[in-house]
């Protein structure tokens, strides 16, 4: 049975239950006021007679009652079953592909409104997501097919030309190649970082900034590139080489995205209550908020910022916002007012904040 059918006869069934006991009420109220003659032959006669006429109008009133209980239940239930109608119809338009429908319920903030949004609200996710990830597989597909072009053409010219000196061809096919591997393993990381599959452990926030601090101080030195970095015991759960990559991203393309000289990258890292903090400050040109909305996109490079020979893929900050979110964190990323970026990743803090093995 369908609900509608199943609201209809409960509803009818409360009716007629109600209308029995009312029934049965008035029929006891009936024999207490009536006369007690059965001593007499006529008082048996005015009991049965009473007994008859009351059975009668009963029988009447109940079959108006299930008439009525049936009619109007079905209406009453129909009425209040009818954002539900609505809810099916739009989750099946979704189940055939459609995602940009919304059901916009209206009317008083009940059980069914509630649903009715948060079924928007999922559809509106959907809909970005897949629009996000259709991107993304046009502009991994792209970026893919560019190294391989190139070595298509390398090799065809080495081909056409045998004298070509072979040093100069493996050269270029070896950076052509290096850089297939790199976009490869950002795809990978970036693909383990949606999908979460990694164990969580403790990790120090402030030892993560200073390896990465001196790992790329030689890139910053040969791009005189002044670091900063400061911060203490900043603990936070989740998988160390996801951010070591994190901090790396960040500290990079604050480095290679820079002044052309005397540009400066601040580094710090702070605990508090709820959450730590990891900050990654760097000079640079001034950038935009349209430009800022699309630093985090796959493979969209703001082309207002200062080419480098270490531009990466594309997937640098992309990375940094999976990682970010795959952690359950918050990523926020500003303009400077003189040039450059304020980037702030906020992570929860652990449950207790003693130092391992404590914690």
């Amino acid at each position: 049975m369908s609900v509608r059918l199943k609201l209809t006869l409960s509803y009818t069934g409360f009716l007629m239950l109600a209308g029995a006991l009312l029934l049965a009420a008035v029929w006891l109220y009936l024999l207490a006021e009536v006369p007690d003659v059965t001593a007499s032959p006529g008082g048996v006669l005015t009991r049965l007679g009473l007994a008859r006429h009351f059975a009668q109008a009963a029988g009447a009133v109940l079959g108006f009652l299930l008439l009525f209980g049936l009619l109007g239940g079905w209406l009453l239930a129909g009425r209040i079953l009818a954002p539900l109608t609505r809810i099916t119809a739009a989750t099946r338009r979704a189940a055939r592909g459609s995602l940009s429908h919304r059901i916009q319920l209206r009317g008083p903030r009940d059980e069914f409104r509630e649903l009715a949004d948060s079924f928007d609200a999922m559809l509106a996710q959907l809909e970005s997501h897949v629009a996000e990830q259709q991107r993304f597989a046009a502009n991994a597909s792209h970026e893919l097919r560019t190294p391989l072009a190139i070595t298509q053409a390398l090799l065809d010219v080495a081909r056409a030309d045998p004298n070509r000196d072979p040093g100069e061809l493996e050269e270029r096919l070896r950076t052509v190649n290096s850089r297939a591997i790199a976009l490869t393993e950002a795809l990978l990381l970036l693909s383990r970082a949606d999908q979460r599959s990694f164990t969580r452990e403790q990790v120090d926030l402030s030892l993560l900034a200073e390896e990465v601090a001196e790992t790329l101080l030689p890139l910053a030195e040969k791009n005189d590139i002044t670091i900063q970095a400061s911060g203490e015991f900043t603990p936070t759960l989740g998988s160390p080489t996801l951010l070591l990559q994190l901090t790396t991203n960040l500290v990079h393309n604050a480095i290679v995205h820079n002044l052309p000289e005397h540009g400066t990258v601040q580094i710090a890292t702070a605990t508090h209550p709820d959450y730590v903090e990891l900050t990654v400050e760097n000079t640079g040109d001034i950038l935009t908020p349209q430009v800022i909305s699309t630093l985090t996109e796959p493979f969209q490079r703001a082309t207002e910022r200062t080419p480098t020979d270490h531009a990466g893929v594309g997937l640098g900050l992309a990375l940094v916002k999976s990682i970010t979110r795959a952690h359950d964190g918050t990523l926020t990323i500003l303009p400077r007012p003189s040039g450059g970026l304020h980037i702030t990743v906020r992570l929860p803090a652990p449950r207790c904040g003693a130092r391992p093995p404590e914690c």
